[in-house]
């Protein structure tokens, strides 16, 4: 397992994240609108995901997943996606009235191509956004005690505010009768233990200064120990680096 800090909600550096990484990712941004200003700092990510063995990825925000699939992709890897978060992030911007781009990042990885996509606890989600699932086949929604793990290679997905916030302070958009830090290490535990879990990310966003870093640090240390040690991928024997050199 290889672990990949990026620091960032959004194209904004932060410094309170659970830290525990083999790597820091960075990126200058150029000025100008949200995504091409991102743009840079998907492509070091993807860099590095393509790169890893079974990268794990913590950040501050949900749109470095289009980093992670990415770099996926370019391993040949089209995996199912899980996706535990208290959002939809379904949106696009005709759609969203505040146009914020962290309610977009599940539906631009749909674009992206990828397996099965399952979306887990989410209980907060705009009319455009519920309007959209009841139109596709493509999105899958589950409760966290009822997830059909799909098959195939696996990209799981977490984004902390899933969990009820009365158990972590100062979520940016906290959801009330979320799910409990158990009951999230029990999910996880069932994708994870599958050992078809190519890549996986943690990730949350909240109010500088509210101590949710440190309330969600003890649940990202035992998620990141079980993937480290939970089975390895079929046929998965090292980095793409390590293999080459064989």
């Amino acid at each position: 397992m290889s672990t990949l800090l990026v620091p960032y909600h959004l194209d904004e550096s932060m410094s309170e994240l659970p830290q525990r990484a083999g790597r820091v990712i960075t990126a200058e941004m150029p000025p100008g609108e949200f995504w091409s200003r991102i743009a840079p700092l998907h492509g070091v990510v993807a860099d590095a995901v393509a790169d890893a063995d079974r990268p794990a990825v913590i950040a501050g925000d949900c749109t470095v997943a289009l980093g992670v699939v990415a770099g996926l992709r370019r391993r040949g890897v089209v995996p199912a996606v899980v996706w535990f978060d208290a959002h939809g992030d379904l949106h696009t911007p005709q759609s969203s009235a505040s146009n914020y781009p962290g309610g977009m990042p599940l539906r631009r990885v749909l674009d992206q191509g990828v397996g099965p996509v399952w979306l887990v606890g989410a209980r907060d989600l705009d009319p455009p956004e519920a309007e959209f699932l009841a139109a596709t086949d493509s999105v899958q929604r589950a409760e966290i005690g009822e997830l059909t793990v799909p098959d195939g290679p696996i990209y799981l997905h977490i984004d902390l505010d899933v969990l009820d916030p009365a158990e972590v302070p100062g979520f940016r958009f906290p959801a009330e009768r979320g799910p409990s830090a158990k009951e999230i290490r029990q999910a996880a535990r069932r994708v994870l233990d599958t050992g078809r879990v190519v890549a996986m990310t943690l990730v949350c966003s909240w109010q500088p200064g509210h101590g949710a870093s440190r309330a969600a640090g003890p649940l990202v240390d035992e998620l990141l120990d079980y993937y480290g040690t939970a089975g390895r991928p079929p046929g998965s024997t090292g980095s793409p680096a390590d293999r080459h050199a064989r």
